[in-house]
């Protein structure tokens, strides 16, 4: 089995691989490129198209001539000139991107086509591979759960995303050549005409809304499909998915994700979750309609079951007006009168989710358990009357789909900074005067003591009546959430929202705080026969600090009886969640990705020693300082043992409309990681190396990050660098963007330079925009050379079969392979006071040297050897993100030397920065 050679993890990085389809997207990139020059002169003049040609032209002389012919140019140009200028190569990157979105799709269904899915080929190593027993346990558990959030790194509006995907269509239609130009003309204008700046910051109901119609889309097309295939497949080889299993779930965090973002209320949740549930509903209605089309089985000619007969004289009892329009159509075919009641209930349940009434038992639905058991009995009830053929067509994909999104779409998570927990209940204990020393003033030992022994009391620690004259407006909107929580469950059932997330957690004190208010809601019961819980609490770990103690805190959790009942009440299965953008910003790559990887063999003993499944919770972002990379890569990095069947991932801003704007692009990515789940479950419970050799290996890695994360803070604590990532970076120019509802800088930030306050999205923002992209690489160099020195250079080949170090240094290579020190010095040059350029001194040592340690395990002598087309399309990119560097920079220095800037300035800025995010694929 393989250990994650390093030769073969070099990740394509959202491009393609084969020769045959890299020529059919250059193709397609000067098809589009060349409407869009067309597109440019026609609307701005040949002399606009002349500028253009001339710059790339320039451009490529730059190896030759040097760099000053370029800048001079791109610096005399007047700011609506520009403006124009940075939307004709912002474009391109656009139509580019479009285009390799298309052929990578092209590629990966001709893989699937040939029999090389990951789950075709997965299927049959598990007959081989693994134990039967073992088999049938995972697949009964299998749950992936991509979880969508509205992190603010889409610089796109939907109003362009949609043309794209448009474009996509076109492209990937097999259209006659004058057709396709045709349709592909008009869409190329539109673009052009189509403002790429959002004219306000989104709300969060509009993030909603966004997210809502990906999520719509993979549960019309992507989910069943990819559902089918993993039925069909094990069924080739045996195997088989049990009844009710769910192995694919949408989740989402817009709506409840309240840290940080002051505009995410407990009224805002429940508008957000209407717009789920609506959209829920309304797959089931359009998939209910095709069931009656087709189920038109007569018992003229074929039996039905009993249990049918009683469910259609029930259904008639509570909706005697659907047997009265229906009957004289649908006597004899019971299939279609069950489907008419099925219908009717979703459209009554539809109704009621709008107008907000009490669910009504058999008029409508409470979450989908009833609708799934309407459909359940017309399945045996075919299965049992020769209908095995037809049970397994549309009414089998209505299952699944029903299983995958129920009628809420998508679980929605809610996210708090645990400060506001301890802030609420010291209202409530203060209130009693029952603790000799003020809540908010115990210490951690003294919190857990009074919050153990009040989660055992079982008594009501709010007052029934008027408690919202209690504390202050944080006090009422904490206590509110809880109450929202409980409502939306009453309203659209238990699985719409039962996951609460705590950030910053530190000690047991801040998960038994949440157990405490979340009984008080009524979403917890403690009594002598045991726990009731409709809530899984969920720790966050953002910083390297609470990974290493996530073990310690996991464990003091679980030895609390009380918070041990609720676990057991929840099926034995405590999630964690484990960041991974805080702990890069805080301590850098190497110590981030090792606190991550040692933190989770810690919480898999401390799981396995309490009796307790492990469901972890990945905070990726899409960025590689951010958590970023290739899926299937990052799971079978994880240590043996911690993947148990299910898994979370967070699916962030620009991620989500690279991987799921195409239906094929959807399946394929779901596809890979559902098969990367498994394998882990059953092919990686124990080690693939000898405990002495991961020994060795953790020593190296011990070396390393150490090394890594004294230079890194070595960079972070320098005291200019504050004043030197401002400067350098159009990181405060990131607002006018409007891509996110959530502020850009923690509640309670001042205006003075801090990197504290700052969140770690726009600092990924700020470093990529520059090309320095800091947080994708700096410390690894010297945390090589450390371990070297130190006498590891053989255990560090050796760590090359090893898939963590694997995944970790070709993370680290493709973003070396974008970084740019060449460009990060015209931003140096003309932005940075003098007395701060000797930060990029630093960063520029560490670059050469990380780059050296790299390529010396690369089976290359240049980066990303061993993928020459990927090399390729990132030196052709170049010469089109040039022009927009130059732009930016020039731009940014204008724009400082005065208070109201110019708007075509402004609009040039914002231009470039759409334009890097585009070309990069990476906003932050």
């Amino acid at each position: 089995m393989s250990t994650g050679r390093r030769s073969d993890t070099v990740s394509n990085e959202s491009s393609v691989s084969s020769e045959s389809e890299h020529s059919a997207l250059r193709t397609d990139i000067r098809r589009l490129s060349t409407l869009l020059g067309k597109t440019l002169a026609r609307q701005n003049g040949e002399d606009m198209l002349d500028l253009v040609e001339k710059v790339r032209h320039l451009v490529r002389e730059v190896p030759e001539r040097g760099d000053t012919e370029i800048r001079d140019l791109l610096a005399s140009l007047d700011p609506g000139t520009a403006a124009v200028l940075a939307r004709a190569f912002a474009t391109y990157f656009h139509l580019a991107n479009v285009a390799e979105q298309t052929h990578r799709a092209s590629e990966r269904r001709a893989v699937h086509e040939g029999g090389e899915g990951p789950i075709h080929l997965l299927a049959e190593r598990l007959v081989t591979e693994a134990d039967p027993d073992e088999v049938a346990t995972a697949l009964s558990r299998l749950q992936l759960k991509p979880t969508f959030t509205a992190h603010p790194t889409e610089a796109q509006r939907q109003s362009v995303l949609g043309k794209l995907r448009a474009i996509a269509g076109i492209l990937g239609d097999g259209l006659p050549e004058d057709v396709a130009e045709t349709k592909l003309a008009r869409l190329v204008d539109l673009m052009w005409q189509t403002d790429e700046i959002r004219p306000e910051r989104p709300t969060v109901l509009d993030e909603a809304r966004s997210v809502a119609y990906y999520l719509e889309q993979l549960g019309r097309h992507a989910v069943p499909e990819v559902l089918t295939v993993l039925d069909e497949e094990l069924d080739r080889v045996g195997l088989h998915l049990p009844e009710g299993a769910r192995p694919l779930v949408l989740g989402c965090w817009v709506g409840g994700d309240r840290d940080g973002n002051p505009n995410v209320t407990a009224e805002l949740t429940t508008d957000v979750m209407t717009v789920y549930a609506d959209r829920g509903v309304r797959i089931q209605l359009g998939l209910i309609e095709e069931l009656v089309q087709e189920l038109s089985m007569s018992t003229r000619l074929v039996g039905v079951s009993e249990d049918l007969r009683r469910s259609l004289a029930k259904d008639r009892r509570h909706l005697p007006e659907i047997y009265d329009r229906f009957v004289r159509l649908n006597a004899e075919e019971p299939y279609r009168l069950k489907c008419s009641y099925v219908y009717a209930r979703l459209e009554n349940t539809r109704a009621r989710y709008a107008a907000g009434t009490p669910h009504v038992p058999g008029r409508d639905y409470l979450g989908s358990t009833e609708y799934l058991h309407d459909l359940e009995v017309m399945d045996r009830s075919l299965r049992s009357h020769q209908g095995d053929r037809i049970a397994d067509g549309t009414l089998r994909d209505v299952m699944r789909t029903a299983n995958a999104v129920g009628l809420h779409l998508a679980s929605m998570d809610v996210r708090e900074h645990t400060k506001f927990h301890h802030t609420a209940l010291a209202a409530l204990f203060d209130r009693l005067g029952e603790l000799e020393t003020p809540y908010g003033e115990l210490d951690h030992a003294h919190r857990i003591e009074v919050l153990s022994a009040e989660l055992a009391g079982r008594r009501a620690l709010t007052p029934r009546r008027n408690w919202q004259a209690i504390g202050d407006d944080s006090f009422r909107e904490t206590l509110e959430v809880f109450d929202t929580i409980r409502e939306v469950q009453e309203t659209y059932g238990e699985e719409a929202l039962h996951t609460y997330i705590m950030s910053m957690a530190q000690n047991v004190d801040d998960v038994l705080a949440v157990a405490v208010l979340a009984r008080e809601a009524g979403l917890i019961e403690l009594t002598v026969d045991g726990a009731r819980s409709s809530i899984d609490i969920v720790p966050l770990f953002e910083t390297a600090t609470e990974l290493k103690i996530s073990g310690d805190l996991l464990d003091g959790m679980l030895s609390d009886p009380s918070y041990r009942a609720i676990v057991a009440a929840r099926g034995d299965v405590q999630e964690m969640m484990l960041g991974y953008s805080d702990s890069n910003k805080g301590a850098g790559i190497t110590t981030s990705q090792w606190s991550i990887h040692t933190a989770q063999r810690q919480l898999r003993d401390v799981a396995a020693k309490h009796g307790v499944r492990l469901r972890l919770f990945h905070g990726r972002g899409g960025s590689v300082g951010r958590g970023g990379g290739p899926a299937a890569e990052g799971i079978a990095a994880q240590p043996h043992g911690v993947v148990d069947a299910v898994m979370k991932v967070t699916e962030q801003g620009e991620v989500i409309s690279d991987k799921y704007s195409l239906p094929s692009l959807a399946e394929d990515n779901l596809e890979i990681m559902l098969s990367a789940v498994l394998e882990a479950t059953l092919l990686h419970q124990t080690s693939r190396v000898p405990a002495d050799q991961l020994k060795r290996w953790d020593e190296a890695m011990d070396v390393i990050s150490d090394a890594a994360q004294e230079a890194y803070s070595g960079l972070v604590g320098h005291e200019g660098l504050p004043n030197f990532f401002t400067q350098a970076t159009p990181v405060d120019e990131l607002s006018m963007l409007n891509v996110g509802s959530r502020p850009g800088k923690r509640p309670g930030a001042g205006g003075d330079a801090s990197l504290d306050d700052l969140r770690a999205i726009p600092w990924v923002f700020g470093w990529t925009q520059t090309r320095m992209i800091v947080p994708g690489w700096f410390g690894l160099g010297s945390g090589l050379k450390a371990a070297r020195e130190a006498g590891y250079d053989d255990v560090i080949e050796e760590m090359k079969d090893w898939a963590f170090f694997a995944n970790l240094l070709s993370n680290v290579e493709m973003t070396l392979a974008k970084t740019d020190m060449r460009i990060a010095g015209f931003y140096v040059a003309e932005l940075v006071d003098p007395e701060l350029q000797n930060v990029f001194e630093i960063i520029k040592a560490e670059h050469a040297l990380t780059l050296r340690e790299v390529l010396a395990l690369s089976p290359g002598d240049a980066l990303l050897a061993n993928n020459p087309l990927l090399r390729q399309t990132l030196e052709v990119r170049e010469s089109y993100l040039e022009p927009l560097h130059h732009l930016q920079v020039h731009a940014l220095a204008e724009r400082r030397t005065v208070s109201e800037p110019d708007p075509d300035l402004q609009r040039a800025l914002l231009l470039t920065v759409n334009g890097i995010s585009a070309g990069m694929r990476n906003t932050g």
